[in-house]
């Protein structure tokens, strides 16, 4: 299961998270949309207003032939341009965005005109502001050709200031559509964090020290403007410098700082061993790859470690983690083990008289209950040979006592076969005694085994147990070498020569 969505799936929970309903998508977009307009502008407005009035005193603006640009005509563009900014801008986002709002798979065009709507959001702010500038620069002027230069300026500043901020909160609103395009496959046409930083320093930088450049000509050209005037107009536009930088600096970082956000909590979670982990990619930067980049490094995690746990199930734990050691080579070496083996009593009678799904799931339950004891007592289960079992103790994992272990295994799988699989019963013989070990096969294809005495001797062994399923049977060799707590549990019977084999074989037996 991929990552939960969270509230922080795009990097604020603002956004909300990647599982809300497209209705609350479009209400939530929308209203960040609208507010992020009209915030822009009244910055931008409160910008112009505090270096027409404050900022830059000389030349004044309040002068009885200027009452009616002042309190009228001023006025008025500003509540229409803030209105037709925010219906326009809404609408047009809106309507570039309708793919999304809808749940609707994105078509190329869709990626086109989502990926433009910033810039053209930013657009329609900028035209409103360069109406602005034009027309109160000329208006201004026709009244004192003076004034000229100083609304030319402060609303040029204003506008830039919006249109700056207008482009980073539509390009942070617009995150969830920017997921879906990636997600969509539209990984091209992407904005770069240069851009980002350029805009910030731009306006929070470059064209305050313009305003002060320009303080410095208008003292020289004007004669009212004094020392305390130019002293206040340059610490003025600093301070508006100070607030937009800031501003805009917050809001780069912010941009920023989420997605890398995004990745350190995908790393920690991956630190603590949870490779089930798919970040949001949202960003429309070079920080959108490095997203990227880290889904594509968890999934590779994720298939290593299912090929690991499909390999371990294969060849057995022990082995897997040997192999992945170290390079495996043919071949192996000379080591003291004890095998059991396990043969179904009546496997021909039981495909007969039972469906093969049947048979399959019946055997399954078989050896499960093999599998479980097997492992609890260390060993490994080495090969499923059809309807028989071969488990092995002391390779590739060293056990303490393997006769023991294997010994006290058979007499589990004894009392639990019954109650646990009724409709079958196995024989099952223990032997013990040196075997090599290793990968056998070729160097493309092999496999790890065991090969020697004890193992022929315990598949014989299992069929002299089918007499009494109930008793597990075992060498004399393996009982003695077992542990003597362990060695209690099981009686001698009679020598024997098992088939195959020359020399007799004591056979002891557990005890019922």
């Amino acid at each position: 299961m991929p990552f939960a969505s969270t509230a922080r799936d795009y990097g604020s929970v603002f956004l909300g998270s990647a599982g809300d309903s497209q209705l609350v998508k479009r209400i939530r977009t929308q209203t960040l949309l609208t507010s992020a307009i009209v915030i822009a502008n009244v910055i931008g407005i409160a910008v112009a207003i505090v270096l027409l009035t404050v900022g830059i005193p000389v030349p004044s603006i309040f002068r009885s032939d200027t009452v009616w640009l002042n309190f009228v005509a001023a006025p008025i563009y500003i509540v229409f341009a803030l209105a037709f900014g925010v219906v326009t801008g809404t609408y047009f986002t809106v309507r570039d965005l309708r793919w999304a709002i809808r749940g609707e798979k994105p078509t190329a065009q869709d990626a086109k005109n989502t990926r433009r709507a910033p810039r053209r959001l930013t657009a329609i702010q900028g035209l409103l502001w360069i109406g602005a500038t034009i027309g109160f620069t000329v208006a201004y002027g026709v009244v004192d050709a003076q004034l000229i230069p100083k609304v030319l300026f402060v609303l040029w500043f204003s506008g830039t200031v919006v249109m700056g901020i207008s482009a980073l909160f539509v390009e942070f609103i617009l995150r969830p559509a920017e997921a879906e395009l990636i997600e969509a496959g539209f990984t091209g046409g992407r904005r770069r964090l240069r851009g980002r930083a350029i805009s910030a320093w731009l306006v929070g930088s470059g064209i305050p020290i313009i305003g002060i450049l320009l303080v410095g000509l208008f003292t020289l050209l004007f004669d009212n403007m004094g020392k305390h005037d130019m002293v206040v107009a340059v610490w003025m536009i600093g301070g508006v410098a100070l607030f937009t930088g800031l501003l805009l600096t917050v809001l780069s970082n912010m941009s920023v700082v989420g997605p890398v956000r995004s990745v350190q909590d995908g790393m920690r979670r991956v630190r603590a061993g949870d490779t089930d982990v798919d970040i949001v990619v949202y960003d429309g930067s070079e920080l959108g790859d490095l997203q990227l980049g880290f889904n594509t490094m968890v999934h590779g995690l994720r298939e290593r470690e299912r090929i690991r746990d499909l390999f371990g199930r294969h060849v057995g734990q022990d082995v897997a983690a040997a192999a992945l050691r170290a390079d495996p080579e043919l071949g192996g070496s000379e080591q003291t083990v004890a095998t059991m083996f396990i043969d179904v009593i009546g496997s021909t009678t039981l495909a007969a008289t039972r469906t093969p799904t049947e048979t399959v799931a019946i055997l399954n339950r078989f050896f499960a209950v093999i599998v479980a004891a097997v492992e609890a007592h260390r060993g490994l289960v080495n090969k499923f040979e059809g309807d028989a079992v071969l488990a092995i103790f002391g390779a590739p994992l060293e056990v303490p006592d393997p006769a023991g272990a294997a010994l006290a295994t058979a007499r589990a799988i004894a009392e639990a076969l019954p109650e646990q699989v009724p409709e079958l019963s196995a024989g099952i013989g223990v032997g013990y005694g040196p075997a090599v070990a290793g990968n056998v096969g070729a160097i493309e294809r092999f496999e790890y085994t065991v090969i020697g005495d004890p193992v022929n001797e315990s598949a014989r062994l299992s069929e002299l147990a089918k007499r009494d399923p109930r008793r597990p049977l075992a060498s004399e060799v393996a009982v003695k070498a077992a542990d003597p707590a362990e060695g209690a549990h099981w009686e001698t019977l009679a020598a024997e020569v098992l088939r195959g084999r020359t020399e007799q074989t004591v056979v002891c037996a557990a005890r019922v």
